[in-house]
Formats: C-alpha cells, sequence, structure tokens
C-alpha cells in the first residue's frame, strides 16, 4: 500500500470513529469445532497426517476429507454409477482411484435399494411406508482389507464410513487393515430408521472390541418427523492412541483465565440478585 492509500484509508477509519464507529477488517470465520471441517482440523493441529484416507460412501464427494489432507492417497468406494463422475473429477485433481462397489464382509454381490436422492440407499430397509426404499439394484460388493492389499496400499490409515445401517459389515471387512487405523469416523444412529440397522450402542461396543474408542463427535442430524436428534459422526481412535495420552483439562495459565471467567460471571449474577 502507497502513502497515499494509507493516509486515506486511516483518515476513513478516523471518521468512522469519530461517530462511535469500530471498522475493523473482516477475517473469515473459523470451521465450528462441532463439524467435519473442524474435527479434521483438530486432528491436524496434534499432527495426524495419513498416508491413505479410505472414503466409503462417496456419493458426490467429501471435500473436507480432501482439503484437510491433501498429500495423502485417497480410495474411493461407492456402489452407485450415478456417482462416477463426481469420483473422476476427485481423481483428475487429487492422487486417488475409486472402485463403484459397496464395500462389504466378503467380497461377491448384493442388492441395493437405490433411493430416489441416491445418498440414502442403503442395503437395508426402511422402518414404515415400503414405498420410499426405492428400486432394488445388484451391486458388487469389496472388503477393505483386500483393495487394501490389491492397491498396495499403506497406512497410517483414516477410514470413513457413511453407508447408511450397513457400517458394521464394512468393518468386518476390514479387520486386518484396522490394525493401521489411525482414525474411524462413522455415521451412527441413535434412532435407526433402517430395519436391523445398528444404533449407538452397537456401533460403539463393536469399536471397543477392534480396540477403538470414542475421541470425537460431530455432523448432528435431527430427523424432520419430530426434530429428534437420530444421527450423528462419531470419530474413534485406537485406545492407546497418542491422542489420548494428556488427561490435562487445562494448563494454569487456562485455569487462570476460566477462574477470571467464572468470578466475573458470579459477580454479574449477585448483582442482578441485589
Amino acid at each position: 500500500m502507497n502513502s497515499a492509500a494509507f493516509q486515506a484509508k486511516h483518515a476513513l477509519v478516523r471518521f468512522f470513529n469519530a461517530f462511535g464507529l469500530d471498522v475493523r477488517r473482516l477475517r473469515p470465520a473459523p470451521p465450528p469445532r462441532a463439524s467435519l471441517t473442524g474435527g479434521l482440523a483438530q486432528l491436524a493441529r496434534q499432527g495426524f497426517q495419513p498416508r491413505t484416507v479410505i472414503d466409503v460412501g462417496v456419493a458426490s464427494a467429501t471435500p473436507e476429507l480432501y482439503s484437510a489432507f491433501p498429500s495423502a492417497s485417497f480410495l474411493l468406494i461407492e456402489p452407485l454409477v450415478e456417482f462416477e463422475p463426481f469420483l473422476k473429477k476427485i481423481c483428475s485433481t487429487r492422487k486417488a482411484h475409486y472402485v463403484l462397489a459397496a464395500a462389504g464382509e466378503a467380497t461377491g454381490t448384493a442388492v441395493l435399494n437405490v433411493h430416489p436422492d441416491k445418498v440414502g440407499s442403503s442395503f437395508l430397509r426402511e422402518i414404515g411406508d415400503p414405498s420410499v426404499d426405492g428400486v432394488p439394484r445388484t451391486v458388487p460388493v469389496v472388503t477393505i482389507d483386500e483393495l487394501c492389499l490389491e492397491k498396495n496400499l499403506a497406512g497410517p490409515y483414516l477410514l470413513k464410513v457413511d453407508v447408511q445401517g450397513a457400517e458394521l459389515q464394512v468393518l468386518r471387512g476390514a479387520v486386518r487393515t484396522l490394525q493401521e487405523v489411525e482414525i474411524v469416523i462413522v455415521e451412527v444412529s441413535l434412532l435407526a430408521s433402517m430395519m436391523g440397522a445398528p444404533e449407538l450402542f452397537d456401533v460403539v461396543s463393536r469399536m471397543k472390541e477392534y480396540g477403538f474408542v470414542a475421541y470425537d463427535l460431530f455432523g448432528l442430524n435431527h430427523r424432520p418427523s419430530d426434530n429428534a436428534l437420530c444421527q450423528v459422526d462419531l470419530l474413534f481412535v485406537p485406545q492407546h492412541s497418542s491422542l489420548r495420552e494428556s488427561r490435562l483439562f487445562a494448563t494454569p495459565e487456562q485455569r487462570q483465565v476460566l477462574d477470571r471467567e467464572y468470578l466475573d460471571f458470579f459477580s454479574e449474577l449477585q448483582r442482578h440478585r441485589s
């Protein structure tokens, strides 16, 4: 900025200040902590960098994953051919390859109920009106373990699973790979709308059997029928992950700030009560 522009800028600021207005540069707001972007940013701050990201149930894309770990390799697994143009686009800009198949516990085929919106398609049927199940379609099924061996992929891995009720089937086909997985992100139902779908306790207990515990939570989804919380995204890490080593709630300096804030709040509360 040259001298004249600098002086003009500050003259304008002083003008607004004279009327009691505070003029500051707008800065982009940080991503909400309780979001996929915020959760991935937290991992990056802790030094986590996967060599391979496995995105199961890609649909059109999971851009937060690709932006957070641009140097990683990506394995994209998606059963619907309608999403293939999006998969090709991702592969054109990333070190990625895709497989048009569903991930499951054994190689073969299975019937997928293809919903009108495509993203809600599932191996399971909806509870309630059968007309929402869409059109059945036979799709190939692969396992993550076999794909990682076939494509010579290397850990540490991040595994994201969004498969409308088939989460445990995907995990059963990834038991060997899980030994090198450091992060698992799973969409979990609190109120399952699919017949036979696992709910939160089922997923958490199965992950504990695999040696993983919950580390973060985001992506809250409320169902339109009554606004009840029906789904969340849970982020799991190995039980002995370095991300869990510290149990410190706050540093001494942070404690002092928290104490001051509490005392200020308590003083204000007493002032209003008096």
